[in-house]
This record gives structure tokens, C-alpha cells and sequence, in this order.
């Protein structure tokens, strides 16, 4: 069903492209009802109009608060256009129908990206617009409505050929689009207000996002996936390379959520099915790369690896000698992407922008949302306590950290086995920590080249509720561990360890990751 436009509204915050749609509605004698900046827009570029308050008889009011809400608009809008009582009702009151309706809101989300100040966020929160914009998305059978500068060419193009007249087909899809908009738009503000008065888990929970890129597949080709993001882009750039999977991007934000948490300017991760299989924190970026590599090169192979550094001609060098899938850099010399662009497939990443944040991790489920806060936090020292009768020197605790924190992003239950700022064995997934040792343990015999005298260090993402774990640990060279606090157990552990002549340090927090 096509209905003639006759009369429009339009109001605009982002009056660009405007003018398009102008030309298009002047051709068909199409009526125009403003109001405010808009109206003074439409009049400098030539068009004629008429300002609502003249149309409504009712001065705008409450510095601007309070223009459109009236009745004459909004009958205008809902009638329906069969219905005799509808007719005879505006007649009475003197009322048109009001066909198009052309509204984008206030800046609210732009806002919130510049300025932190509430009283100038609450002003830029729109009322009116979103009112005219519902109104006229659910009497969508009778008129359209217009939300996006974007959506112009393709109404001018529905209108064009249906000679004034918009399709049904047309209005249904602008009105889901308009309510999309709407609930997104109030869904920002819920946040905003939510996190200002620090409730992360209100009573009804609104989640927004933008549509980046509808995704070949999911995890595997049955499956369909899309990635979003609360901006209109995302913080990370691609600079080379074919599109981008959902295993993809799942395993490079788990290479940054690790790149994040190390040194600034130091670091490389390497990624293998979301769990870290090499992490170096050598100063040395080359021997940071070669190091991360060698804690376990065949899981490396088809893997992602992210530099927390800019990348040179001397890593990309480094880093074209094994298949990898992605490559994460804080940049990339135009040397090395020379180099890396040569394998055409291969995804290079600048993950410059990026910056930390403490937001909240959701997974979902039979209609259910699990929703928690990030465990990004650094560490500090406080959150840590010597256990032992052996004290470990600054450089040893500092390792035990260091270890700690890689462990935090290993999947249950997770051993992280590491020497040097470097790991040497990781052991994840295991429903037995004691399995989970073996394996970290076989891994560093397998890649690695142990002397007498290296100190080899181990970390636990939660308690051992039994010796036999560290037993197996120290029996395979560890000398230090760190591991969280908790179980019944602790005291009859730190004797353990004591008897053992090793280093265990305890902290008060737990990591498990699922």
C-alpha cells in the first residue's frame, strides 16, 4: 500500500545531506513543518517551511525544552487514515495528517565521547525527537519516518518511483529501523547513569551495540555471527590481510587482554584457541618474540601473535618465518609491512588505539545473560603475602607476578610454568590441576633446554587442595610458587612447601577463567 506524502516534519541535530532529501520534497509539493535550528537551515538553503510553534499556535517553551509535544503533531501522525472516527476527530480539531516525519536526536552518545559534565550530558538528552520517531514507526502502515542521513537516497529512490507515494515495504523497514535507534539510544543513557551511580547490575539490563561486520561464519561454518561494538568502530584497525572470523577476533581480544596488562612498550603474546601458548616480557623485542615462540613452537604454528610494540623490519622479519594467522602490532613500520604484506592472507592488526578498560564481560545462554566485571586489574603488592620461611628477592617476586598474571588469562585450571619473564610450560583446561601440571611440565621438557641452576617459577589460578601438585612441580625443578589463598588446607601446604625448601607466596585473590 502506498500513501501519498503531503505533509512532513523535520527536525535535525545532523542536518548534513539535507539538502537531498529538500530537492525531492519541493518536486512533489511536499509541505514542511520545522522548528528551532532546522528550520533556520531549511530557510538559508532556499526551501520553504513552516515553524511548528506557528503551526501549533504554542510558543516554544522551557528554553527550547518543550516544542513539539503537542497534540496537533502527534493526531497528525498516529491517525489512521481508513478510520472514520480518526477523520471526523481531526476535522473537528482542525488537524492535518502529517505523512513524513524526518527526526535525528540530539548528540548524546558524542556528547558522552567529550565531556564529563552532567548537567551538559542531561541537556543533551533528547525528548522530543524519540517521541516524534515512535509515533511514527508504529503508525508505520501510514507514514514514514526518517532517522538516519543514511536512509536519504534510498527513500528519495522509494518516493521517485512511486511518483510521491512511499511503499509499505519501504516504511516497515524504516520503522524497525527507527525503534533499533531508539531502544540504542536510551540504552546508552541507562548506562551512563547506571555506571555514574556505580550499578552494574540494574534491575532490567538494556546491552547496545553498532553492527561492524556480519561475519562469514562462527566458530564453525553452521554457525552465523556478527561482531558489534558500543562505538562505530572498533579500537583496533585492519591494515592488511582477508576478513576477519569469529575465532579470530576471539583469540586477538585474547591476546590484548594479556598485551594489556604487561609493561607498556614491552611484550609479546602468542595466542593458540583463546589461551596464550608463549608470553615473553624480554626488554629485548627480538628475544621478547623468540622467547614467547619457544615456550611452545608447534602450538605457535597458525596462531596470532601480538606485539605490545611497534613493529620493525627486524620482528616482521622474525615473524614471516612460521604460518600465522594475525599479527597484533602498536603500529607497523612501513619496512615491515612491506615485508608481512607479502603474505596476502595474513591479518596485520594496529591495536594502537586501544586502551584499557574496566568494563564487563557477558556470555549468553537459553535466553540468559551472565554478566560479570573484567579480571584486568593490576596487581599490587599488598594483595600478596610470603608464605614461606625462604623470601624471595625483588626479581624472583616480581616474576612470580609476572607468572601470576599470565595465568589469570589461561583457561581452568591453569599451571603457568615461566623462567626469566618468560614462560616455559603451560598447562589449561584441565578438570585436574595436577593434569594441568603434567602438561606444563611436558611441555618445557619438550621445548626447552633446563640447566641445573635456572630458576624455574610456577603459578596456580587457584588453590592446591592437595601437595601431590606441588610436589610434582618441585620434583621437575620449580623453586618458587605463587598461588591464591583459601583452602582448608593452606597451613598443611606452607609446611609443605617449608619442607620442600621452596618459595610459596599466596595472594588473597582468585583467577579462574571459563
Amino acid at each position: 500500500m502506498s500513501i501519498k506524502i503531503k505533509k512532513a516534519i523535520i527536525s535535525l541535530s545532523d542536518k548534513s545531506e539535507i539538502k537531498l532529501v529538500l530537492n525531492t520534497l519541493k518536486k512533489y509539493k511536499i509541505d514542511i513543518l520545522s522548528s528551532g535550528g532546522t528550520s533556520k537551515e531549511i530557510k538559508k538553503l532556499g526551501y520553504e517551511c513552516k515553524d511548528i510553534s506557528e503551526y501549533t499556535n504554542t510558543e516554544e517553551i522551557l528554553g527550547g525544552r518543550v516544542k513539539t509535544l503537542h497534540p496537533k503533531l502527534y493526531a497528525g501522525i498516529l491517525n489512521k487514515r481508513e478510520n472514520k472516527n480518526h477523520k471526523k476527530e481531526l476535522k473537528k480539531n482542525n488537524y492535518d495528517e502529517i505523512d513524513l516525519v524526518i527526526v535525528n536526536f540530539y548528540p548524546f552518545e558524542e556528547t558522552l565521547k567529550s565531556s564529563k559534565d552532567h548537567n551538559k550530558l542531561i541537556e543533551n538528552i533528547d525528548i522530543g525527537g524519540p517521541t516524534l520517531v515512535r509515533a511514527a514507526a508504529k503508525n508505520y502502515k501510514y507514514t514514514t519516518v526518517i532517522t538516519s542521513p543514511g536512509q536519504y537516497k534510498e527513500f528519495i529512490f522509494d518516493l521517485e518511483k512511486n511518483k510521491g507515494s512511499t511503499s509499505l515495504e519501504l516504511r516497515k523497514k524504516l520503522s524497525q529501523e527507527a525503534f533499533n535507534l531508539t531502544a540504542y539510544y536510551d540504552s546508552i543513557i541507562s548506562e551512563y547513569l547506571n555506571i555514574k551511580n556505580n550499578n552494574y547490575f540494574p534491575q532490567r539490563k538494556t546491552i547496545h551495540g553498532n553492527l561492524i561486520e556480519v561475519l562469514r561464519y562462527g566458530e564453525n561454518p553452521h554457525q552465523q555471527s556478527a561482531i558489534y561494538s558500543k562505538k562505530d568502530s572498533l579500537d583496533i584497525s585492519i591494515l592488511s590481510g582477508k576478513k576477519l572470523s569469529f575465532n579470530n577476533y576471539n583469540d586477538i581480544y585474547a591476546a590484548l587482554n594479556i598485551s594489556q596488562t604487561l609493561p607498556k612498550n614491552i611484550g609479546t603474546v602468542i595466542i593458540k584457541h583463546a589461551n596464550p601458548c608463549g608470553v615473553s616480557v624480554n626488554k629485548n623485542k627480538i628475544k621478547s618474540y623468540k622467547e614467547a615462540l619457544a615456550c611452545d613452537p608447534i602450538s605457535a604454528f597458525g596462531g596470532i601473535v601480538s606485539c605490545n610494540f611497534k613493529i620493525s623490519k627486524k620482528i616482521a622479519i622474525e615473524l614471516n618465518k612460521i604460518f600465522l594467522e594475525v599479527i597484533v602490532g602498536i603500529g607497523f613500520e612501513k619496512n615491515a609491512m612491506k615485508i608481512l604484506k607479502k603474505k596476502k592472507n595474513l591479518r596485520l592488526i594496529d591495536a594502537s588505539k586501544l586502551r584499557k578498560q574496566n568494563s564487563t564481560y557477558i556470555t549468553s545462554n537459553f535466553d540468559s545473560l551472565l554478566i560479570q566485571t573484567t579480571d584486568n586489574k593490576d596487581f599490587k603488592k599488598d594483595n600478596f603475602k610470603v608464605v614461606s620461611r625462604i623470601k624471595p628477592t625483588k626479581k624472583i617476586f616480581d616474576n612470580l607476578l609476572f607468572a601470576f598474571n599470565i595465568c589469570r588469562n589461561v583457561k581452568s585450571n591453569a599451571i603457568v610454568l615461566t623462567k626469566e619473564s618468560s614462560t616455559i610450560g603451560i598447562g589449561s583446561g584441565q578438570p585436574s590441576r595436577l593434569d594441568s601440571c603434567k602438561i606444563a611440565i611436558n611441555k618445557m621438557k619438550k621445548f626447552q633446554k633446563i640447566k641445573k641452576d635456572d630458576i624455574i617459577l610456577g603459578a596456580s589460578d587457584a588453590f592446591f587442595p592437595f601437595t601431590d601438585g606441588i610436589e610434582t612441580l618441585v620434583q621437575n625443578g620449580v623453586s618458587a610458587i605463587i598461588q591464591p589463598s583459601g583452602s582448608i588446607r593452606d597451613k598443611e601446604i606452607i609446611r609443605f612447601a617449608d619442607k620442600l625448601g621452596i618459595i610459596l607466596v599466596f595472594s588473597n585473590t582468585r583467577h579462574f577463567k571459563h
